[in-house]
């Protein structure tokens, strides 16, 4: 069959959605390249070119109507609890709360251990114990004998020496910057004391790689995934963690605060688009759902949220801090980045297959995408897991060390906080597939949107693609 002779297309010819419900199989076959973007993918470029899978204004305004009372309800809410900066106190020179400044190690010298006193054990210490030992060994060996400037502050050019025993974890080398702490009450030559190293030209690097990294693989959607991950980290840390250190309830805080950033980043990186809103509320039942399980679950096991030294010394500082709900901010904010994850990609599946065949109902759809989630739920959850399990290995190796029971170790409330986080973490992760899923489901189900008057078959077609169309 050989088609007529036809006009000339423009590249600028509006996208054929119009008859994709009646094509059938032969829709897959897609438009010219160059134009995948009008396809409503998962990566469609929805950030300037309309919503990948557009909807019927009905449905637009059934979603606005959920989402925009939401959305200034966050908003109200923190206008109300903001902050306004971290409430002052006096420093206490204890563990991060001291007075630093940054520093130089300008020379080193090796010196007798003996000669500048570095042993703190007796000599009379058994050998055979482990403060033995080291304790000879800080007396025969060698130390490093450290100048340091101090290079920031009011006693900038100002020098003190710091004694580096052999066997301390931190080694000190000529040219090395370091942070230093400050203890005004400590007399003039004890003043200054070196407590950790400069790391941030590393760090810096670091993050500049990751950056470029995302740009060029992402590229403009990289760029605004980046730019809504500072705006999440902003309000991180000039709204959530101000504002429960001005005594607003944790709990509170940390919903409304995940919640904007939610918002923020998930509109921000995947346009305004009714799949993105669909995501959002599956977002948002999830959080719910942790929120209350958290709650129940942490009141139940009685975890007090002060565990470890930083907690201690922040009780300790601000003792109106309810430090169980500031543990249930912590997993409600721990959860949502995997969250994002597994609710974005269920309701892209539930868009995707509905776009291959508009036909599908809501049960083959939820059907057909639960399968993809089931997959999502095995990897996602043994990712939280493990994640908990690497950052808590030297706690784990403690408890190996002492030949401690599992029974023992998981009713240590140090470890029970780390497995009461996972699960509850988990449970929302899993309960976020089928959620998001059937939310998705119905959406894309129940969307009628108005059918565009139909070309007449004498009409301009693309192409090859045309012929195809009408096998």
């Amino acid at each position: 069959m050989t088609p007529s002779p036809q006009p000339p297309i423009e590249p600028t010819e509006p996208h054929d959605h119009s008859g994709h419900a009646n094509h059938g199989p032969g829709h897959s076959s897609g438009p010219a390249p160059g134009h995948g973007h009008g396809h409503g993918h998962g990566h469609g470029h929805s950030h300037g070119h309309g919503p990948a899978a557009p909807v019927s204004k009905h449905l637009r305004k059934v979603i606005a109507a959920i989402l925009i009372p939401f959305a200034t309800a966050v908003f109200i809410g923190m206008v109300v609890l903001w902050p306004g900066g971290a409430p002052a106190h006096e420093r206490t020179g204890v563990g991060f709360d001291r007075q630093t400044q940054q520093g130089k190690v300008v020379s080193i010298e090796q010196v007798d251990c003996k000669s500048v006193n570095a042993a703190q054990v007796p000599t009379t210490a058994d050998p055979t114990t482990p403060a033995g030992r080291e304790a000879q060994a800080a007396q025969t060996g060698e130390c490093k004998k450290a100048t340091v400037e101090v290079g920031t502050g009011p006693d900038k050019g100002r020098t003190f020496v710091e004694i580096v025993q052999p066997g301390a974890p931190r080694q000190l080398e000529d040219g090395q910057g370091v942070v230093v702490a400050y203890a005004p009450d400590a007399p003039r030559d004890l003043q200054y004391s070196v407590i950790d190293v400069n790391r941030k030209l590393p760090m810096a690097v670091l993050a500049g790689i990751f950056a470029l990294a995302v740009v060029l693989v992402g590229r403009m959607r990289g760029l605004f995934a980046l730019i809504a991950l500072v705006i999440s980290f902003g309000v991180l840390t000039l709204f959530i963690l101000p504002a429960i250190l001005q005594g607003s309830n944790p709990l509170v805080v940390a919903v409304v605060g995940a919640s904007a950033i939610m918002l923020i980043s998930l509109f921000m990186c995947h346009g305004l688009t009714a799949r993105t809103a669909v995501a959002v509320l599956g977002t948002l039942v999830s959080l719910l759902l942790i929120g209350v399980l958290g709650s129940v679950l942490i009141d139940w096991a009685f975890l007090s949220g002060n565990t470890d030294d930083n907690t201690g010394l922040i009780h300790g500082l601000y003792p109106d801090i309810d430090m169980s709900g500031l543990l249930l901010a912590g997993v409600i904010i721990g959860s949502l980045g995997v969250l994002d994850d597994v609710t974005v990609t269920q309701t892209s599946a539930v868009w995707e297959l509905h776009q291959a065949d508009p036909s599908m109902g809501s049960r083959a759809v939820y059907k057909a995408a639960i399968r993809i989630g089931r997959d999502h739920i095995a990897s996602v959850v043994n990712t939280l897991v493990l994640a908990y399990a690497g950052a808590a290995l030297p706690l784990l190796l403690l408890f190996s060390i002492a030949n401690s029971s599992m029974g023992s170790v998981a009713n240590s409330e140090l470890v029970a906080v780390e497995i009461v986080r996972t699960l509850v973490g988990s449970i929302g992760l899993v309960a976020s597939v089928p959620v998001t899923t059937a939310l998705a489901a119905l959406v894309v189900s129940a969307d009628r949107p108005a059918s565009p008057a139909v070309a007449p078959a004498s009409g301009p077609v693309r192409g090859g693609r045309g012929r195809r169309r009408k096998r």
